[in-house]
């Protein structure tokens, strides 16, 4: 207390740390620092704001965050590039915490030219590697799916965004197996060799997945989606390992694309 300026002063050196944080706390701070640097997220601005962190707050601290950040490092998450697209993102992202109208060109895969469009975004949500936009058109009630990376340009309007309060991503997707929903429910069953079982089952592929251990070493696996146009691709990538055991229009769907993988070998 300064009697002469009768008022409190802080004396050089003195840091006040902003909030007050556990050691795993900061763990996971660092941690995900790490992982915003991956390629594909290229979320740089996490890294400034950890150091702003480390900067306000005691010199124990600031040495964890910084160790923590050293010994770890994301190497490839095998997301899709979005370096290109960091503006783009930056502004859906500001669209949907100010609930105002987008517009801006987007060019679809199934069509030879790009179109314009005016949403009402929704959500956004990074899954199936890639950043996705759900929103819906203007002149639509129909809610509608959009990858990030395929717009070419994104602006936002002064318009107000009808966003509505049930929405729910989860019933939005259902039991899709990625981001793409169909129109038809199925119970999948298939079954895997003995070599591909412990690497199969090391991870959870989606959330109806249930597994059997076989006698002979292999796995059963389960699940029930909506669609096969996405659970088709995931089967051929264990081509050789895996059997379709139902339902038979999945097991027509590899084989058709198996003979046409094997008709393009031939040419």
């Amino acid at each position: 207390y300064d009697q002469q300026l009768r008022s409190i002063r802080v004396l050089p050196g003195v840091k006040f740390p902003v909030v007050q944080l556990t050691r795993d706390e900061l763990l996971e701070q660092a941690t995900a620092t790490v992982l915003a640097g991956a390629k594909g997220l290229n979320a740089a601005a996490s890294v400034p704001a950890t150091e702003k962190l480390a900067a306000v707050s005691t010199d124990e601290v600031s040495q964890l965050l910084a160790d923590a950040q050293h010994v770890m490092r994301a190497l490839d998450l095998r997301l899709a590039d979005h370096s290109k697209h960091h503006d783009i993102l930056k502004t859906i992202q500001w669209a949907l915490i100010e609930h105002r109208q987008l517009t801006g060109m987007y060019q679809s895969p199934y069509q030879k030219q790009p179109m314009e469009l005016k949403l009402h975004p929704i959500r956004l949500c990074l899954t199936g590697q890639a950043w996705y936009l759900i929103a819906r058109p203007t002149d639509s009630t129909e809610l509608r799916t959009y990858r990030v990376a395929r717009f070419q340009t994104a602006c936002p309007l002064d318009a107000t965004a009808s966003i509505p309060s049930e929405f729910d991503l989860d019933a939005y997707f259902g039991n899709a197996w990625n981001v793409f929903r169909g129109d038809q429910s199925y119970d999948v069953e298939v079954e895997f060799t003995s070599e591909a079982a412990e690497i199969v089952t090391e991870t959870v592929w989606h959330k109806t997945q249930q597994v059997q251990r076989l006698d002979h070493g292999g796995v059963l696996m389960t699940f029930t989606v909506d669609g096969l146009d996405e659970i088709v691709w995931w089967v051929l990538s264990w081509s050789g390992r895996v059997k379709v055991n139902r339902p038979e229009t999945l097991r027509t769907m590899v084989i058709e694309r198996l003979q046409q993988a094997l008709r393009l070998q031939e040419l």
